[in-house]
């Protein structure tokens, strides 16, 4: 049996440098938006949070003491 991972959740360990797949998928969800993010355009990201962003903006606000 053949499983896509098209319109599944990825589920990511994120990194200073990059990030881990640990459940295989085709997106991640903003953390604050909820906008799904697919994998091959995913640029931002807090390590420390453990969480993803849809843009630089929204993870400027995110992190905004």
């Amino acid at each position: 049996m053949l499983v896509s991972n098209s319109d599944r959740p990825a589920r990511l360990h994120y990194m200073a440098n990059g990030f881990r797949v640990l459940t295989p998928g085709d997106h991640v969800t903003c953390a604050v938006t909820g906008a799904r993010i697919p994998l091959d355009i995913l640029r931002y990201w807090s390590a420390a949070r453990q969480e993803a962003y849809a843009s630089a903006q929204i993870a400027s606000e995110a992190l905004r003491p």
